[in-house]
């Protein structure tokens, strides 16, 4: 049996970069990798401007809800990316670790989280290659 990759996508909020790099990623891998998505201080909800920007893609994230990162799942995963934002993640050995340095959509109006959902796209692509190879 062959081992499915997880890979952990960690923003403060989990309500835009983290949340897009997730759909972005299951779209894109489908059930061949664990795509979770988590923060150290969860919004209440998405941010909007970011499902809208996603849904232009075809990607519906809107029912994803915020999560609490957990270190039970930093520790399950393969990957955890963390998107820039400063949050902190427990160290576990085996684990590899990235930090993308990405804007902050909150706030921001839709042309211009687009370039974010782009960037975040173009990382998750990369990310795909080297996890499935």
């Amino acid at each position: 049996m062959t081992h499915t990759p997880t890979v952990l996508f960690v923003c403060v909020h989990n309500a835009g970069r983290s949340q897009m790099a997730a759909g972005y990623l299951r779209h894109l891998a489908g059930d061949r990798v664990r795509v979770l998505s988590a923060g150290s201080e969860p919004a209440a909800s998405l941010n909007p401007v970011a499902v809208a920007a996603m849904a232009e893609e075809g990607i519906d994230i809107a029912a994803a809800q915020p999560t609490l990162l957990d270190a039970d799942d930093v520790r399950a995963s393969d990957v955890v990316v963390t998107m820039g934002c400063g949050d902190a993640c427990p160290v576990f050995p085996g684990v590899r670790y990235e930090d993308w340095q990405l804007d902050d959509p909150a706030g921001k109006s839709l042309d211009e989280v687009r370039p974010i959902r782009d960037a975040v796209r173009a990382r998750v692509e990369a990310l795909v290659a080297e996890v499935l190879s």
